[in-house]
């Protein structure tokens, strides 16, 4: 991934979500993304980037970092 894209928007959520909003965002996209479940070409690097977001954003410390 050459650029990087804003997290909440990889996630679909707005930068005011709460944790449970992102947690429910991101379980619902890993299963439509998950590379078992989806034979798309481009499925496993949306998986990954799916799981990156989540893991900044899920991150309370990672999260008020990123927001800076």
């Amino acid at each position: 991934m050459a650029t990087k894209r804003d997290f909440y928007e990889v996630l679909g959520v707005s930068k005011s979500a709460s944790a449970q909003e992102i947690k429910s965002a991101y379980r619902k996209l890993a299963l439509e993304w998950h590379p078992d479940r989806n034979k798309a070409a481009n499925a496993n690097e949306k998986f990954k980037e799916i799981n990156e977001a989540y893991s900044v954003l899920s991150d309370a410390k990672k999260k008020e970092t990123y927001d800076q």
